[in-house]
């Protein structure tokens, strides 16, 4: 049983809520802009509002915030829905801010006939003079005087398309002189003759978030609206409106963003990265996307395991990608299958064996109902190139010139001999292999510390394989000077074009895992053809980067 883990902030708001009897039960919602793709920190946001609700017992809403009809698109809203369910979780209603365009319209007469609301012909230029600034009061507009009667029939105007972008605004009365600015006559709504991914033509003019967003949980009757902290300030104005209006009282939360290093999460940075052809599209799997991420092999369990151990917090910190890392590693060591995969082959040949025969190796070491798998053994094999050294090192277990290695899931060979062409490069090691010491059946007595993948090269089958790195070389990529872009890393990315693995992975399928024994954990590209098979490098087996960082 492991230890009992102390509630964070927002788990003891619900238990007491619920203790209380505030609510019967709870109801969070998730709410993106169909507008880009979900990264990491989107994928904190979910894992803590569906997370929430799950545990209590409760349910959660899928509301996309569609207000703004210039940046959205049905494709984002396809792959939102596609990244939640990867996650593993599936939402209780899926709801759209656009179904109560009607309903906020309604809330916005509502408010002008109690005189909260006018009718505002300034620029966006005078209006942002008119707000002052932190520290000297706003000054009311000219038009904030309109009578109840005048700004009904200009707002129902506004709406039949009277009027042109940026002509009037609808803003709310609340303070002029708050020392908080976003409570100084907020615009409510604009015009924008746009076409809208749902509406249509419908509408012309449209809600701004900070009306659309509370109106819409109050609609929804959502218990706890979870945000990140850059909407502290927006609450005040999000509990006026509910008050006024005599609404379900939602109430807001915040909570600090997800924060990582060597990656950013804007979605306008990310969106440069993809136009500007430093990645390869959303999906690129150096990405911090859920979509990159998958495609990458990271699963759902190990990201959501990070975000049970980020914890929730109330400030804003840098997570270490490390740690993101460790959790998927975790989880793929459990799941992965393992392979022999070599990346820069070296020829072996066994003088004193002839034919081929099938040897049996396990699929997963850390299974205990375990399934194996045929290699098949000949005399002509390839080994890592890294893995021969003609002058060895004192503490070298590899193979050297007299020394004598396991070959995985196989026998143990001697090196007798190395052939070289005519520039001195080695093209070729000659070994012996000793017949008793067949791995699973050992009767050689030979106890040897080295144990190296191979492949028998007639039965070899060619893959590509995409080494893939930290996309930034620093840190933390806002804290430095200049452009973000001149941090991008140039070794994010290597490809071997041919590496050479064992015949089972001939079957592999795009759902699979897998652990190339002492190179990493991998998964198949969507790239992958009839040709060719390609596969992505997920995560490395131990945390390198940390290693070269200490060195620094």
């Amino acid at each position: 049983m492991s230890e009992e883990k102390s509630l964070n902030f927002l788990e003891e708001i619900v238990e007491e809520d619920l203790k209380s009897g505030k609510y019967a039960s709870i109801l969070t919602r998730f709410p993106p802009e169909p507008n880009g793709y979900l990264h990491i920190g989107h994928a904190k946001s979910i894992c803590l509002n569906f997370g929430l609700a799950q545990k209590y017992g409760g349910a959660t809403n899928l509301r996309f915030d569609d207000t703004n009809p210039v940046t959205e698109d049905t494709e984002y809203v396809e792959s939102i829905k596609a990244d939640i369910q990867w996650l593993g979780f599936q939402w209780a209603k899926e709801l759209y801010a656009s179904d109560y365009f009607e309903q906020l319209y309604g809330f916005a007469v509502e408010l002008i006939k109690k005189g909260l609301a006018y009718v505002d012909d300034s620029t966006s230029e005078q209006i942002a003079a008119q707000k002052g600034t932190p520290t000297q009061p706003g000054t009311k507009s000219p038009y904030r005087s309109r009578s109840v009667e005048e700004n009904l029939q200009l707002f129902a105007d506004m709406r039949a398309g009277k009027y042109k972008d940026g002509e009037k605004v609808l803003r709310v009365k609340v303070d002029m002189s708050s020392p908080n600015m976003h409570m100084r006559d907020p615009i409510i709504y604009r015009i924008k003759h746009a076409h809208h991914h749902r509406t249509g033509d419908a509408w012309c003019i449209y809600p701004m978030y900070d009306f659309a967003h509370g109106q819409s949980d109050s609609i929804e009757q959502i218990t706890h609206s979870i945000c990140t902290l850059e909407f502290i300030p927006h609450r005040p104005l999000y509990d006026w409106l509910i008050q006024q209006l005599e609404i379900f009282p939602s109430h807001q939360y915040e909570f600090a963003r997800l924060n990582l290093t060597y990656a950013i999460t804007s979605k306008r940075k990310l969106l440069q990265l993809v136009t500007e052809k430093f990645v390869d599209g959303w999906d690129d799997p150096r990405m911090p996307t859920i979509s990159g991420m998958r495609r990458r092999g990271y699963t759902p369990e190990g990201i959501r395991e990070f975000c049970e151990r980020i914890g929730v917090a109330k400030r804003d910190n840098l997570i270490d990608v490390g740690l993101l890392e460790f959790c998927v590693r975790e989880h793929l060591n459990k799941e992965a299958q393992r392979r022999m995969v070599v990346f820069d082959p070296l020829k072996v040949v066994i003088t004193n064996y002839e034919g081929v025969e099938t040897l049996k190796s396990e699929d997963n070491p850390e299974d205990p109902n375990t399934t194996y798998r045929d290699i098949p053994f000949s005399k002509e094999l390839y080994i890592e190139r890294e893995d021969f050294m003609e002058v060895a090192p004192k503490k070298y277990f590899r193979l050297a010139p007299g020394q004598m290695v396991r070959l995985k899931s196989a026998y143990i060979i001697k090196c007798e001999e190395v052939v070289k062409d005519e520039a001195g490069n080695i093209t070729e090691v000659r070994c012996t292999y000793i017949p008793e010491s067949k791995s699973g059946a050992d009767t050689s007595g030979i106890n040897v510390k080295g144990t190296l993948h191979w492949v028998s090269i007639a039965h070899a089958i060619h893959a590509e394989v995409r080494l893939y790195d930290r996309l930034f070389k620093v840190e933390n990529v806002a804290n430095e000077e200049g452009d973000f872009k001149d941090y991008v890393n140039p070794d994010s990315l290597q490809i071997v074009q041919n590496a050479y693995a064992e015949p089972a992975l001939a079957n592999a399928k795009f759902s699979d895992r897998y652990q190339f024994l002492r190179k990493g954990y991998f998964c198949m590209d969507k790239d992958t053809s009839e040709e060719k098979m390609v596969f992505n490098r997920a995560v490395t087996l131990k945390d390198a980067w940390a290693k070269e960082v200490k060195k620094g």
